[in-house]
């Protein structure tokens, strides 16, 4: 009799797995199976297929995606990218499809916590913490004066937050000073449009990316900081010139056509070059310029000494390069400039926007489908902290200093004048130079995490310790500023409250609410009303009942602004549109989806038209030397962190897509030196402190630069507390330090 193949054998153990890989039902089966959907477009998973389906506006980044969340009742069980919103098309990145797993971390804030005499943070009742806000504060202003305490928001609460906190603690709470956490970001473009164009107006639409044949992106790592907008560039059918301009590799310059690996800070100077070259090759659009700008011909005779043999001198370009850089401004005709914090986070930030301004500007590049001058906003708010947070500007882009603009906005708000401050807040760095100084003793830190983002952090970490009395309302107990904190107020966090965010394309769109928040947390705006209650100025805002109502007050704020939105009818017609950008005025009957700043060739000027702007470069505030030889670099680490990762290390499937320990990249010609190897536990050293990580030796930096990601806790023990004269945004980018292999044990 024959044996059975199987009889007596044991099976291989690729025989043994077939049966499992061919299986036809089960859990593993079940999650990965797509099926139709009664309230999506998508094929989706069983496992997320709910009741209904709410459409909201990412919550991370300034894009702006819109996902729909997956509801089963009350529980919110998945998200997928919204297909027809003309943001993100149905794309989402790793950060939006995790959007809703940083909700539930064992971490979150859920009680309010007060630092009693034991010096341990202690839960109590919000009445009490409510009560101890309100004491500890006003005894600080009866003390020292009004003036003495204040607070610093964020980029990445909605719009009507934004708006109620600096109407609160402005009107309601007597504080002249309170900035943002967008001074980190963007507050260079702000200054930069505002005295270029006359106002805060970034003139584009993503739309842009797919419509221009020559792409500038400046100090932009588009592929991994915004994804979703690289996906844009690769829709683009016209085959276009991309030119990356970055120090270092990135998977950005990796896919461009043009790479100018410049040496740090030295951009000023090769925009001013190439304005040079563009002009003596008669390569400009001399009608656009008479027709609609000041100040060419200033701007002309500054550049001419800026001679190639200079450019190539400070920026370590090779002259063909550069000649090809201006040879391809020339040659597009549809020619868009992009920039985010390489160029934002400088000691001459606002001067070198302007001089890329100046660039679109010379060349006729604005106002028509794929141009532009085009700044890329950081957090997914900060457009509407630009323009509603009432700290360094009067509500709706106004001037505290204007007496105009001081009496509309007490009449919409039907206050007393006199509550309106005179003049704007100091900006972030000068509160907290305040502190040290003890002008400000009392701080309300509003969603942000100074102790761990501001530079220089051990003397940021001491300047925080210093105060009287300070207060952090956040999502979580554990970040760097709440373990330092006198009192912890519990928010809730995206998709537990709804509003407005306005991305970088000027697209105001809805948050909404699909989950409740934990505990005892409460949304930021209700906090903002308990505690104007609590201090006695509750009835200036009764008008403030929600964050709809709120959005009408803000309407009425922005109306005969650049900004004016009355035509907006509401949320409903925000989400009935994809967001509407603004402006939208009250008369209104602009229907199209994507719209785009200065068409008609007019600025915001009183006589309409832009202006050139330059300056003579300045050196790096930190040069190197022999002790500290190195120029570091920082920025975005990878697609799956974000900031301060308050939020993103809270995801096990964001964790998994980053190196967990602080790295640093190293040329391979500086490792050999120093007989580093990949991998190798290396000090990074700068005058201010030290860091210990691992060594990533690689081509991607230049020698004598090393790069280490923001996102890390140590990170700015490095960083030099240097400032743009006009913005006063820090300079994270360029310092010096050493680096050495750490001492084996």
């Amino acid at each position: 009799m024959s044996q059975s193949p199987t009889d007596g054998v044991h099976p291989s153990p690729s025989h043994r797995f077939i049966p499992r890989l061919l299986q036809r039902t089960g859990p593993l089966t079940e999650s990965i199976a797509l099926s139709e959907s009664d309230f999506s477009p998508r094929l989706l998973p069983q496992q997320i297929q709910g009741d209904r389906a709410t459409a909201s506006v990412c919550g991370f980044c300034s894009t702006g995606c819109n996902l729909n969340v997956h509801q089963r009742g009350d529980e919110a069980i998945g998200l997928s990218p919204a297909t027809d919103y003309p943001v993100n098309l149905g794309m989402a990145c790793p950060k939006g499809w995790e959007a809703l797993a940083v909700l539930d971390a064992p971490d979150r804030a859920t009680r309010p916590l007060l630092r009693r005499g034991a010096g341990k943070l202690e839960p109590v009742s919000w009445d009490v913490a409510a009560t101890t806000f309100v004491d500890r504060m006003q005894a600080i202003q009866r003390e020292h004066g009004p003036q003495s305490v204040a607070f610093l928001s964020t980029g990445q609460i909605v719009t009507e937050e934004m708006a109620l906190l600096g109407a609160v603690a402005k009107f309601g709470m007597g504080m002249l000073h309170g900035d943002g956490n967008t001074r980190q970001c963007m507050a260079t473009a702000v200054v930069a449009y505002k005295q270029a164009f006359g106002f805060d107006a970034p003139p584009y639409t993503y739309a842009d990316f797919e419509q221009s044949d020559t792409i500038v992106l400046v100090g932009s790592n588009l592929c991994i900081a915004h994804p979703i907008l690289w996906q844009r560039v690769m829709r683009n059918q016209f085959e276009p010139q991309i030119i990356a301009i970055d120090p270092r590799t990135t998977e950005t310059t990796m896919a461009a056509t043009q790479h100018l690996a410049l040496q740090p800070k030295s951009d000023l100077t090769l925009f001013y070059g190439v304005a040079n070259l563009l002009i003596e090759r008669d390569w400009i659009d001399r009608e656009f310029i008479d027709a609609h700008t000041n100040g060419f011909d200033e701007f002309a005779a500054f550049v001419r000494s800026f001679p190639l043999s200079r450019v190539v001198a400070e920026t370590g370009l090779a002259a063909e390069a550069i000649e090809r850089f201006a040879e391809s401004i020339h040659n597009g005709l549809r020619v868009s400039f992009w920039w985010t914090m390489g160029v934002n986070q400088s000691h001459q930030a606002v001067r070198t926007a302007q001089a890329i301004i100046n660039l679109a500007l010379m060349t006729g590049n604005i106002g028509r489908p794929g141009t532009g001058a085009n700044s890329i906003t950081g957090q997914c708010n900060a457009m509407g902290s630009r323009l509603f947070s009432n700290t360094t500007n009067l509500l709706g882009g106004r001037d505290f200093a204007n007496p105009e603009h001081r009496q509309k906005v007490a009449g919409i708000l039907a206050i007393d004048e006199s509550r309106i401050p005179h003049e704007a807040s100091w900006p972030y760095h000068r509160i907290m130079e305040g502190i040290l100084r003890r002008e400000i003793r009392g701080l309300w830190v509003v969603a942000t995490n100074p102790a761990h983002s501001w530079t220089n952090q051990e003397t940021a970490r001491d300047m925080l310790s210093r105060l009287d009395f300070l207060v952090v309302q956040d999502m979580y107990h554990s970040t760097e500023t709440a373990r330092i904190a006198d009192l912890v107020l519990p928010a809730a966090g995206w998709g537990e409250k709804e509003g407005t965010f306005i991305n970088s394309e000027r697209r105001i769109g809805v948050t909404s609410k699909v989950a409740r928040a934990p505990g005892e947390a409460l949304a930021d705006f209700h906090i903002f009303k308990l505690l104007a209650e609590y201090w006695g100025c509750g009835e200036m805002f009764r008008r403030w009942e929600s964050p709809a109502a709120a959005f009408e007050i803000l309407k009425q704020l922005s109306a005969g602004q650049p900004c004016d939105v009355a035509g907006i009818e509401g949320y409903a017609m925000l989400r009935e549109r994809g967001g509407v950008q603004w402006p939208y005025p009250a008369d209104s009957d602009e229907h199209a989806t994507e719209r785009r700043l200065f068409a008609d060739g007019r600025f915001f000027h009183p006589d309409g038209r832009a202006k050139f702007i330059c300056e003579e470069p300045r050196p790096l505030p930190e040069p190197t030397t022999s002790k500290f030889p190195f120029t570091l670099l920082t920025g975005r680490g990878s697609v799956a962190q974000w900031h301060t990762q308050t939020r993103t290390a809270k995801s096990a499937v964001l964790r998994k897509l980053y190196p967990q320990e602080l790295y640093v990249e190293i040329n391979p010609l500086d490792a050999a030196e120093r007989e580093i190897g990949s991998g190798d536990l290396v000090v990074v050293a700068s005058q201010r402190g030290e860091v210990q990580g691992r060594a990533m030796v690689t081509p991607a930096v230049q020698p004598g630069q090393l790069f280490i990601p923001m996102h890390y806790e140590a990170t700015n023990r490095l960083t030099h507390p240097s400032f743009d004269p006009y913005s006063h945004q820090p300079s994270y980018k360029a310092c010096a330090v050493r680096i050495e292999r750490a001492a084996r044990h």
